[in-house]
């Protein structure tokens, strides 16, 4: 499981380090995707699969299941680390997300996250403020 929230910078070669307590669940190859408002989600592969699987369950006859089909898989990429824990992601994901320099990491449970820092902080800031009607919303949390 992946959870926690952590600060990296992307290096001139577009390179950034994965946290270390993410690297070992990981596996060794993993894949990278445009994520929902420009993040980009990574998965390992068994996690891939299962969202795989979800997304050929749209109707093809349906206008927004084509574009998100198209969207997320056209965006994804297998990546490996690097001896040093480095993943190098393709300039088009950088420039989904808007990458440039400080990149914010999150783990989600069942992915990681990963955010330029400017756009985490500003969803950050709304997002927090409405927690409680998020979780009165979408869970019950005490039965």
């Amino acid at each position: 499981m992946f959870i926690g929230e952590y600060e990296h910078t992307l290096d001139s070669k577009g390179r950034i380090t994965m946290p270390v307590k993410f690297r070992a669940a990981l596996g060794s190859t993993f894949i990278a995707t445009r994520g929902l408002d420009q993040s980009l989600f990574i998965y390992t592969e068994p996690e891939w699969q299962l969202v795989v699987n979800n997304i050929k369950q749209l109707p093809l006859m349906e206008r927004n299941a084509r574009a998100l089909t198209r969207l997320f898989f056209s965006g994804a990429t297998a990546l490996t680390l690097d001896k040093q824990g480095r993943i190098i992601l393709p300039n088009y994901l950088l420039d989904y997300a808007q990458l440039t320099k400080s990149c914010t990491i999150i783990g989600v449970g069942t992915r990681i996250e990963v955010w330029s820092t400017e756009i985490w902080q500003s969803y950050y800031e709304v997002a927090s403020t409405q927690l409680d009607g998020l979780t009165e919303d979408i869970l019950i949390i005490d039965r």
